[in-house]
């Protein structure tokens, strides 16, 4: 992926106060010095961080938390690429800061993971719910949701979005598991002063605005199915597909070459399953030397998958963003989260700076994931969000 170079950047709406920044200063101390300067912290009641994996995080962490005012609630990740004032961009810190006048944003961690106590969880992430539910009121009506930023390669989103779900009740979850570009080596979350590997952040944001959350994806179901013979689901590498070698049958199917595979390919024609009556879109990570396919969420022996194809990225968007306009009275920002690979697929089809002059004048903020969670779901090659009304 590439970037368009620019200076620091900030907002083209500055009435709205919704605060958001970006930055491309290389040394952190200076980053955050100048990033929390137009944030004003003083006056939010939380802010969240999308950082590029180049910055040295130990020293950011440092930075930030040397900035930070006691009580206030600021938590983060790494990104793939982040979604500016300005649009799509690389290499920033991004940021969103929500003023305490409109909004109350309260956070949890839950760290190592592979020992998960569902229970526990469950019971801490109630009595968030149950607190944000009784703060003193902000307005007439008070709106609640989850944002959920989890370690892209902790494999374990299915299991965190369903159980973190189903204790939030009736506030629906959104968020996107965190990025180094496309390395696949180290990501991070960040909370409380610290980055964060194997560990998953809820907060809760509650505001007197009105705000929806979305699902969104660029690709329908075509005609070509295909059957997991073989995989591993702990590890999300499938060995086989219709008992054939998985990136051999993979790129026979969409009409390439094994040594050819790379993520514009698993980008342009993603294996989709159907649950519900939907196709949901199970995006490949990478085509292994042993044959094999990793996969960026859940799969397992016997899924029937169907291969996606494209439809129009723009009028999608348009669509989308006018209904939410409509749905929340007139947006004012929207906290997104987008697919790496849909970033990818854009590129190829040379829509880029379309869809990040799109993305600027809706006033998304956000960045580009590994993976998102939507309500219960984990999905993949979809553009997720909440849109906050003005």
């Amino acid at each position: 992926m590439t970037s368009v170079p620019r200076g620091d950047m900030m907002a083209a709406m500055p009435t709205s106060p919704i605060r958001v920044a970006a930055t491309r200063i290389a040394d952190p101390e200076l980053a955050i010095r100048e990033l929390f300067r137009r944030l004003d912290p003083p006056e939010m009641a939380g802010i969240i961080l999308f950082c590029s994996s180049r910055y040295p995080l130990d020293a950011l962490a440092r930075a930030i938390a040397a900035r930070a005012d006691p009580g206030l609630t600021i938590v983060g990740c790494t990104s793939s690429g982040e979604i500016t004032p300005d649009g799509l961009d690389e290499g920033t810190i991004t940021a969103i800061g929500f003023p305490a006048a409109d909004f109350r944003l309260s956070a949890t961690c839950f760290e190592d993971l592979d020992h998960f106590d569902a229970g526990q969880a469950q019971q801490r992430v109630r009595g968030m719910a149950a607190a944000a539910a009784r703060v003193p009121p902000l307005g007439p009506h008070s709106h609640h949701a989850a944002i959920f930023l989890v370690d892209g390669l902790s494999h374990r989103e299915e299991m965190l979005t369903l159980t973190l779900q189903d204790a939030l009740g009736e506030v629906p979850l959104i968020g996107g598991s965190s990025g180094d570009g496309l390395d696949f080596r180290e990501t991070f979350v960040f909370y409380d002063g610290r980055f964060r590997r194997d560990a998953a952040i809820v907060a809760i944001l509650s505001s007197s605005r009105p705000m929806k959350v979305f699902r969104a994806q660029h690709y329908g179901p075509g005609d070509v199915k295909m059957v997991i013979t073989a995989a591993d689901p702990v590890t999300r590498i499938v060995q086989e597909i219709n008992a054939e070698p998985a990136v051999e049958e993979y790129a026979r199917l969409i009409g390439t070459t094994p040594e050819r595979l790379g993520p514009r390919d698993f980008a342009a024609h993603p294996p989709m399953v159907r649950a519900g009556g939907e196709y949901y879109g199970r995006a490949i990570q990478t085509a292994n030397a042993d044959g094999s396919l990793t996969f960026f969420c859940a799969i397992d022996e016997g899924i029937v998958l169907t291969l996606g194809e494209p439809t129009d990225i723009m009028a999608n968007l348009h669509e989308l963003f006018d209904d939410l306009d409509a749905s929340v009275g007139g947006i004012d920002r929207i906290l997104g989260f987008d697919c790496v690979l849909n970033c990818v697929e854009i590129e190829q089809r040379q829509l880029r700076d379309a869809v990040s002059a799109l993305f600027a004048a809706r006033g998304v903020v956000g960045f580009n994931t590994y993976g998102e969670q939507y309500h219960a779901l984990h999905v993949n090659q979809t553009f997720v969000g909440l849109a906050i009304g003005r």
